[in-house]
């Protein structure tokens, strides 16, 4: 006998709930990590993170599963929320708050993810002008000008710098 919606939906949103306060505590200190520029635990996260996506993953099969059964017995298909929203009062009024905090700990996922790109971003663009300071020994080259050589080498480019 198939355990009630709103036991398997509590489970649910419970595992989901441990996946993200995983996921939150990673991007965390991905973040130090990142403003650190500690490559080793940024190493160390990657293989963290990829057992994240595996139980992220398996957390999307067992949502799609819930809501391919629900759909199967005439119930709302579209999202965990509404299927939740179906349950007699009595059933979802616990299962309003574990969606309410789900729901926030998405939103805040993805302030993590935008805040650790963002600083990705300004990390590969202070390297881009390093390199171009070490490739042109410091000096711009003029973007507009009749012919001539740059006089400007670089020691890494050029032996005679």
């Amino acid at each position: 006998m198939p355990t009630p919606w709103d036991h398997q939906l509590a489970e649910f949103l419970t595992d989901l709930s441990a996946v993200q306060d995983e996921s939150l505590d990673v991007l965390t200190r991905k973040q130090k990590a990142l403003a650190a520029l500690d490559l080793e635990s940024l190493a160390n996260l990657g293989r963290e993170e990829e057992a994240l996506v595996k139980k992220l993953m398996a957390c999307v099969k067992r949502r799609e599963e819930l809501l391919l059964r629900a759909q199967e017995e005439g119930l709302p298909a579209d999202s965990i929320r509404s299927l939740a929203g179906a349950l007699r009062p009595s059933e979802r009024g616990p299962l309003a708050k574990q969606l309410t905090e789900a729901s926030g700990r998405a939103r805040l996922l993805q302030h993590h993810s935008l805040t650790n790109w963002l600083l990705v971003q300004r990390t590969l663009i202070h390297l881009s002008q390093l390199l171009e300071i070490i490739a042109t020994g410091g000096q711009l080259k003029p973007t507009y000008g009749e012919g001539g050589t740059d006089p400007a080498r670089g020691a890494l480019v050029d032996h005679v710098a």
